[in-house]
């Protein structure tokens, strides 16, 4: 899609602003906003979130700083009821506009026209406009690339960003009449929605190519590569069938060692030094890496007491809680690391691959297992007992590394495929802040843009307005 310039253009004296259409203004926010902050007598918001008669009375609802964390590739956000909590009574209205002293803007997506009792919570502020100002128009200027460097520009340093009311009215925008503002905001309403949906497609799409990758996987780490080969009951309910000459053996009589990570009194948090030795719990564990967090570590001589837990290359670590299955193999540039608390390790014999025994223990059969293991107790308690008892599918080593070869064949074309989608999502979502941006700063004229004629519904922004 192309677009048209203004006919003129002057200077807007502001560096990152450039030239805009020649009858817009160029103004700080304040001239169209006042700013509001949180409604409560004496901002003590804990207390009053805790208390029963607050939250079963009607009173406010509290929006806090997270529900403004949200992407800002993103237009907005929907206050989630679920996170709410009963405070003072007073209103905020749909289509006024949100923002938290950290940078985040949303819109409150409500009914037009009805109050909703609530409460802001520190650090978050109410922008309302008054007649010259679209708070639609406001919101996409704001969620611009010029209105986005301005925040962080103005934004008083401490440990993170942040926003006072002075700092956020003395941001600039480029203002246009009403009506202009409407029909911008319109045309970014319209035209961000088609490239969002553009964007889910190619999300889903990856979801999808992780399904198949995943089903891929399973089918040849559980019924080989020959589709001709002679087949035979596994005597396992989610197996079902495997190649003849496969057989179906427990974990534990394929290791040498497993042991859990140390507890109790062999490791406190103060034991805990930044910079040393590794101890890697579920955490670090992320689809089937190990990701250390160097502050969660220890110096020599606790490694030294811990050792007959350190890591050694082919192992696999396990988690002893959260997700079901998770665990990643142990490198060679990760010897010597400790298993933590939370995890442990197993050590193979000459009859099973670690990378092929990964492969199996993160497949959906074996998690399904591992669930009925521990049926009746949490995954807290996942043991070296109740891991060990896990059935899996063996083919001769030969065969598990002729799998693998073909796997990472596989996951390779499947990766490509993926990088192509997230690669598409990139381009995508810098057409759509190019265009916030272009729009909200005059460098394309949108005054004749009408919606396709599927769409010509009445629209959020000239909603507002009328």
């Amino acid at each position: 899609m192309t677009f048209t310039t203004y006919p003129a253009y002057k200077d807007s004296g502001v560096e990152w602003l450039g030239k805009t259409p020649e009858h817009w203004k160029v103004v700080p926010a304040k001239r169209g906003i006042s700013v509001l902050t949180d409604f409560t007598a004496n901002g003590s918001f804990a207390a009053l979130a805790e208390n029963v008669e607050y939250q079963s009375s009607g009173y406010a609802r509290l929006i806090r700083m997270t529900d403004l964390r949200q992407n800002l590739e993103t237009d907005g956000i929907w206050i989630d009821e679920s996170a709410y909590k009963y405070l003072e009574k007073s209103s905020l209205v749909g289509g006024e506009l949100l923002m938290a002293s950290v940078g985040s803007v949303g819109l409150i997506y409500l009914m037009p026209e009805v109050d909703y009792p609530a409460s802001l919570a520190p650090n978050m502020y109410l922008l309302k406009t008054n007649s010259s100002l679209l708070s639609k128009f406001l919101y996409w200027s704001l969620l611009s690339e010029g209105g986005q460097s301005q925040i962080f520009q103005v934004a008083t340093t401490t440990a993170q960003p942040k926003l006072n009311k002075d700092n956020v009215r003395s941001i600039v925008i480029a203002l246009p009449e009403v009506q202009e503002q409407i029909q911008i905001a319109r045309f970014l309403d319209h035209e961000t929605a088609r490239i969002d949906a553009l964007i889910e497609e190619q999300q889903r799409l990856i979801e999808l190519l992780k399904e198949k990758r995943q089903a891929v996987i399973s089918h040849a780490v559980t019924k080989g590569l020959d589709p001709t080969v002679p087949m035979k009951d596994s005597g396992v309910e989610w197996l079902g069938e495997v190649p003849a000459h496969w057989i179906i053996s427990q974990l534990k009589f394929n290791t040498t060692e497993m042991q859990t990570g140390p507890f109790g009194s062999q490791l406190h948090a103060e034991d805990y030094v930044d910079g040393g030795i590794p101890l890697i719990n579920p955490a670090h564990m992320v689809d089937g890496r190990i990701i250390p967090d160097f502050q969660v570590s220890v110096d020599e001589e606790t490694w030294s007491r811990l050792s007959r837990h350190a890591l050694k290359a082919g192992e696999i670590i396990f988690a002893r809680r959260g997700e079901l299955g998770r665990c990643a193999v142990v490198s060679k540039d990760q010897e010597g690391w400790l298993c933590g608390t939370g995890s442990l390790k197993a050590s193979l014999n000459s009859r099973l691959s670690s990378e092929y025994a990964y492969l199996l223990v993160t497949s959906k059969g074996v998690v399904s297992e591992l669930s009925l293991e521990s049926k009746g107790s949490t995954m807290e308690n996942l043991n070296t007992e109740t891991l060990g008892r896990v059935r899996l599918p063996l083919p001769p080593l030969s065969e598990q590394e002729a799998i693998l070869e073909h796997v990472h064949e596989i996951a390779g074309q499947f990766a490509a495929l993926m990088n192509e989608a997230e690669d598409g999502i990139k381009l995508i979502t810098e057409r759509r802040s190019a265009l916030i941006s272009a729009a909200v700063t005059g460098k394309i004229d949108v005054r004749g843009w009408q919606p396709p004629a599927s769409s010509q519904a009445v629209e959020p922004a000239v909603a507002e307005a009328v």
